[in-house]
């Protein structure tokens, strides 16, 4: 990955201990500096520090997504610190309530779509004026909840498909001014929080994580379930001039547990 983002600017919102450090460790080591965004601080600062490791600048900005106060002086912080905005990615999320649709409270559908949906939408609107200027690139983190129709998945299958509907939307109204906007879909993610499921599931069963795990991989082409740094370097690749003709996409990363 080396190389790939260099002295680029990116921006990552919803940065926590999983997927959100590992796309700004991973754009850091593709030679980008990365402005950090998350509602807790003692997160940023030790992910800050691993990007300042890599001999890469990084700031941080304590942000709420669904606030405007919060986004808007995101990006002012942002161009004070750097002057340019080259990648947004966003990865804040809030799970929906994992529901029936002929039962769930609407109220919980409405604050998922608060989050996962019009908070990308907004935040990107704001950073738009310096996307057009570098030419730059947004990357929404989507799920393979796209790929299947699961009972109590319904919830969280809406708000990602709008999701990706304002990507593919987005794509269309901003790349005749040169910014391209693509999204990733992950499957499983073999990090902390599907660590401690398998463990609960484990316990349950009176089996190992690993027995877990195995069933779960003999389900995938890969036989294993995808890393942070798998998805991350997916995201790095379309924030980069590799992906330069790529825009309005889903790239699915998950091991080959669907086909798309």
């Amino acid at each position: 990955m080396s190389g790939l983002l260099t002295d680029k600017v990116v921006v990552v919102s919803g940065v926590g201990p999983g997927l959100g450090r590992a796309i700004a460790v991973r754009s850091a080591a593709a030679g980008a500096d990365v402005v950090l965004a998350a509602r807790t601080e003692a997160r940023l600062a030790e992910v800050a520090k691993e990007v300042t490791a890599l001999g890469r600048r990084a700031v941080t900005f304590r942000t709420d997504v669904r606030k405007d106060e919060d986004t808007a002086a995101l990006v002012e912080g942002t161009l004070a610190a750097f002057g340019r905005v080259d990648a947004l990615v966003n990865n804040a999320f809030a799970i929906p309530p994992l529901e029936d649709l002929r039962t769930v409270d609407l109220d919980g559908i409405r604050r998922g779509f608060e989050t996962n949906v019009l908070a990308a939408l907004a935040l990107t609107r704001r950073f738009l004026p310096a996307l057009q200027d570098s030419a730059g690139a947004v990357v929404m983190i989507n799920s393979a909840v796209l790929r299947h129709s699961r009972r109590t998945f319904g919830p969280y299958k809406m708000a990602k498909a709008s999701l990706l509907a304002l990507a593919q939307n987005l794509a269309t109204e901003v790349g005749p001014h040169g910014v391209r906007v693509n999204s990733v879909a992950p499957g499983y993610i073999w990090a902390d929080n599907l660590k401690w499921y398998f463990n609960y599931l484990a316990e349950e069963r009176g089996v190992t994580q690993q027995d877990i795990y195995d069933e779960t991989a003999a389900d995938l082409d890969l036989r294993r379930l995808p890393e942070p740094d798998e998805i991350a370097d997916a995201v790095v690749f379309l924030a980069s001039s590799l992906a330069r003709g790529i825009t309005g996409q889903c790239l699915d990363v998950n091991c080959g547990e669907f086909h798309h």
